[in-house]
């Protein structure tokens, strides 16, 4: 963490100056404001998006929610690996640390073959692979996942809070403004405001009162049940596998030995039961498999009550028994799936014509089964690539072509998603082949087991890869850094800062800020030397009137501002000075030109983690590694690839600025 740029504060260095009272608040609490980014929704969703935009208080953004406050229990809570990656970024990574259950080992168990009316366990496997991250795969309630959101967008510039006790019952697009948004050259004039909305208050004393809206975009975060997407006339296409399921989060006393490890229990007759620990030592949730459903019968009609589920869930873990004691929340629920065709305002025939102002995000515009414990977090990573492309388009810094790739690399994402979990949810739910009441959908236990192993980067988030794109680049030159694969996460390792020899990993420093980052990693020369590629890369961005730092730092700002440059050395921190360094990588920032010493990393050669063998990087040459806002590898590229890295910027920053 780096404070104290423009002056010595006190306080806590967590709350912005501009929070703590340095410049007035950005978002609009006058009612029917217009606003630049609308937020439907304070889901997990709504909250990573606002908490991004938060950070830019000349952007005005609002969030409004149909409830009357925050949630408080229930819902999701599986934080994958990647999401805590994301979470780093946001500055809370140690809260959830903290306070999480960590999920190390995942147990099986299986019929008694002895007995099939008892259970077994089969096998103990290690969660998460060593190495996939430098983050466990956690299990933390969603109400205290909003907290940490919330409280990010409190302390941030804009001094964010969501509008409450507010319900969506009108959204129009006026596509005549929408057009004129955009002038001949592909820029926005930044002006026009095409959506205009209208909420209904529902809280006490203010019933009925309806407020009306006008925005430059809208996002839809408001859950399956999206009242944006019904305005915008798109469906969730999908089905229904016809199985309910009962979710209760309880205190028990059990003799079941694993009990607080995540579990998967397949009984020969009763059905299924998935136990996830919950953070604080003592609860437990239980995912508990119930009777089939019939072609038109919906679980609602069933009156379920929490009884019927502890009854279950007694009669799968035979020979073992459970006595609940409380039950903090319950509630049942039906397997369905479900994916928009599109996740803007804008047909596929029309993406040449206009660019989206409306989007939806997280369960809006997909569906899916909890328990791969995939829903929460592919929500926040449909926000957390959506919020940078508003951000840097309403601030003039890019083109609004970029928005069109919010739908094509999440809706992606959605699709496989669901592939995965229609199958995973299908073998769950499948009776054991080693018991009486196999079938030909029957699955042996074994197979499940190698299933969840083969997926398990997937369900730990960190598969996604997006395809090339204006602000994904063509794998050309993958072969300089084998393991920081172009449109996949950046994958983190860890370093040693040269300035002050501190162990950190380098995926750190991506924060959740709107900028790119620029990684260059170092050849087998001297840095130093006069032949060093880093000084010729760091001469071409200082000084070069195509250099894209140069290009596109607004007047007056700090050399990072939108392209932070670091690099990585192979030499150890001891057999490098700073002071030989290039000036470039000690840029004077702030009202005082103070250097910023944290730009220059080495190898971690105490531990022999060494970044440039974890990931692949060519030793000989070295190279470049571009990184966007949402820590997605954009780019690689040779050290002295600079009119191609200049193109790359080129394909979508905007010289015009707000």
């Amino acid at each position: 963490m780096q404070f104290h740029l423009n002056g010595f504060r006190t306080g806590d260095p967590g709350v912005s100056e501009a929070a703590a009272g340095g410049r007035e608040p950005g978002p609009p609490r006058r009612p029917g404001e217009d606003v630049d980014v609308l937020i439907v929704g304070c889901g997990p969703a709504g909250l990573a998006l606002a908490a991004q935009l938060a950070a830019f208080p000349e952007i005005k953004t609002r969030i409004v929610e149909q409830k009357s406050g925050p949630l408080l229990v229930g819902q999701a809570d599986g934080v994958a690996c990647r999401t805590m990656e994301m979470f780093h970024a946001y500055g809370f990574s140690e809260r959830v640390l903290k306070e999480s259950y960590w999920v190390n080992e995942t147990s099986f168990w299986k019929p008694n073959e002895n007995n099939p009316t008892e259970i077994v366990r089969s096998r103990r496997i290690q969660d998460t692979e060593d190495g996939l991250s430098e983050f466990p795969h956690v299990i933390l309630n969603q109400a205290r996942v909003h907290d940490f959101f919330l409280d990010a967008m409190r302390h941030a510039p804009s001094q964010l809070e969501p509008d409450y006790a507010r319900r969506l019952v009108g959204l129009t697009l006026d596509p005549e403004i929408a057009a004129e948004d955009v002038d001949v050259t592909g820029q926005t004039d930044g002006t026009s405001h095409p959506v205009t909305v209208t909420l209904e208050r529902v809280d006490a004393g203010h019933e009925g009162r309806m407020e009306t809206i006008k925005a430059r975009y809208v996002v839809g975060c408001d859950g399956a049940r999206s009242a944006v997407r019904t305005a915008l006339g798109r469906v969730l296409h999908g089905d229904s596998a016809n199985q309910a399921w009962g979710v209760m989060d309880v205190l028990a006393v059990t003799d079941f030995p694993d009990i607080r490890l995540k579990t998967v229990i397949h009984s020969a007759h009763e059905g299924g039961v998935l136990i996830i620990p919950r953070e604080g030592g003592y609860m437990v949730r239980l995912y508990i498999e119930l009777d089939k459903l019939n072609e038109n019968e919906r679980v609602s009609s069933k009156s379920i009550t929490a009884d019927h589920l502890i009854a279950a869930a007694q009669r799968i873990i035979r020979p073992y028994t459970l006595s609940v004691k409380e039950i903090a929340w319950w509630s049942v629920y039906e397997i369905a799936q479900g994916l928009c065709d599109k996740f803007d305002d804008v047909q596929a025939e029309d993406e040449a014509a206009r660019y989206p102002h409306v989007f939806i995000a997280g369960d809006a515009c997909h569906t899916h089964s909890p328990k791969a414990g995939q829903g929460m977090n592919v929500s926040m990573q449909d926000s957390f690539n959506l919020g940078w492309k508003l951000a840097s388009v309403l601030q003039g810094q890019c083109a609004p072509q970029i928005l069109h790739t919010y739908s094509a690399e999440r809706r992606a994402v959605a699709k496989e998603l669901i592939d995965f979990d229609r199958e995973f949810a299908k073998m769950f739910s499948a009776p054991p082949t080693t018991t009486g009441a196999a079938n030909s959908e029957s699955v042996d236990p074994a197979e499940f087991q190698k299933y969840f192993v083969r997926h398990g980067r997937f369900t730990a988030g960190t598969a996604t890869r997006y395809e090339p794109s204006l602000i994904s680049a063509e794998p050309t030159h993958q072969h300089l850094a084998r393991g920081l694969i172009i449109g996949m996460r950046f994958h983190s390792a860890p370093v040693i800062r040269l300035a002050d020899a501190r162990p950190v990993h380098l995926g750190h420093t991506v924060e959740a800020d709107g900028r790119w980052r620029l990684f260059a990693f170092s050849g087998a020369e001297d840095p130093a030397g006069s032949s060093s590629g880093i000084r010729a890369l760091c001469d071409f961005l200082s000084n070069a009137a195509d250099s894209p730092v140069r290009r596109y730092t607004p007047p007056g700002a700090n050399l990072d501002s939108m392209i932070d440059v670091r690099a990585v050395f192979q030499q150890g921190c001891r057999n490098l000075a700073v002071e030989a360094m290039p000036a470039f990588l000690l840029p004077q920032k702030g009202r005082y030109g103070l250097r910023d010493y944290e730009k220059m990393f080495c190898p971690d050669q105490n531990t022999g983690q060494d970044i440039f063998d974890m990931r692949g990087i060519n030793r000989d040459n070295g190279c470049m590694v571009v990184v966007r806002p949402d820590q997605h590898v954009a780019n690689v590229l040779p050290l002295n690839a600079y009119a191609e890295l200049t193109a790359f910027f080129d394909g979508f920053m905007m010289l015009k600025r707000r």
